[in-house]
């Protein structure tokens, strides 16, 4: 769209970017053959603290001694780069034509945030969202990995229709609030990856409660029981409840998550104990898949 300029100079042009096309193709190869288990992390609605919630599960898994990855599929709003402290980092390409992750705190790390400048807004219509999504997963060289945790949009969308016709996912966790009101928003979330036969492997109730920095007390300053009520009514589990602990924010606000700078804080353990949970949940849905179940 060209805007008439009032005073008689030339027009300005206000057409957004749409699309970056590459310089050259990508390899692509099946370089998720030797990734054992890709896990969405998802929710019905944003603020939930759900890249959050990834990046410091993602690290808690590497912590147990797994190998894994993070992609940042939030394709509008890429957090990840920040909260890994990897802002300045950029993917370099191969000599096969594939793409070599970012590796920070012991994670392989893929996101848009890499390739788009800094503050650019993403205007990608879905078959757009749909090439890069299958780039970042058969053109970037993964390389062996137990885990590869996908951060996705909030809502249901195109990224995630394009997930589900991409890659073999072992499953899905959902992220919500406590609020009763956020169910109807998880209740859609829910009904999205059913319709794609994906599985919900848990629910993570974040900022479960509030804990005072300075005295400890625990209050539920957003109503409690949300999560719960969520896992029961479609048949999943609460994997975790994680309480809204200052630091949690703070660290991933400046690229240092709680749970990679002190595992043993108070803030940490909750990510923890989900990744504890995560694993043996991701064991039986493998052993189902193999049987066929």
């Amino acid at each position: 769209m060209s805007v008439p300029n009032p005073e008689g100079l030339e027009e300005i042009n206000m057409e957004p970017v749409t699309e970056t096309k590459p310089q050259a193709p990508l390899a692509r190869t099946n370089n998720l053959e030797r990734v054992k288990n890709i896990i969405a992390v998802a929710s019905g609605k944003g603020g939930v603290g759900k890249s959050t919630v990834s990046a410091n599960l993602a690290i808690a898994l590497q912590q147990s001694g797994a190998r894994v990855g993070l992609l940042d599929a939030d394709i509008y709003g890429p957090s990840i780069p920040l909260m890994l402290g990897a802002t300045n980092s950029h993917p370099t390409p191969t000599e096969d034509g594939q793409i070599s992750p970012i590796e920070n705190y012991g994670i392989k790390l893929m996101s848009v945030g890499f390739v788009v400048p800094t503050g650019q807004a993403v205007v990608w219509r879905g078959p757009m969202i749909h090439k890069i999504l299958s780039d970042f997963f058969h053109a970037v060289n993964w390389g062996e990995l137990d885990y590869l945790i996908v951060d996705l949009p909030p809502g249901t969308g195109d990224a995630q229709l394009s997930l589900s016709q991409l890659i073999p996912l072992t499953g899905a966790i959902i992220v919500t609030t406590p609020q009763a009101v956020a169910l109807s928003d998880v209740e859609k979330a829910v009904d999205m990856f059913k319709m794609v036969n994906i599985p919900i492997l848990g629910v993570i109730e974040n900022m479960s409660t509030f804990i005072c920095p300075h005295c400890e007390k625990e209050t539920a300053i957003f109503s409690k029981g949300g999560g719960k009520l969520a896992a029961q009514r479609w048949g999943a589990s609460v994997i975790g409840e994680i309480p809204l602990y200052p630091e949690i924010r703070e660290g991933g606000d400046v690229g240092k998550p709680v749970v990679a700078i002190d595992p043993t804080a108070n803030a940490s353990l909750p990510f923890i104990e989900v990744a504890k949970n995560l694993i043996n949940i991701a064991k039986l849905a493998s052993a189902l898949r193999i049987k066929g179940i």
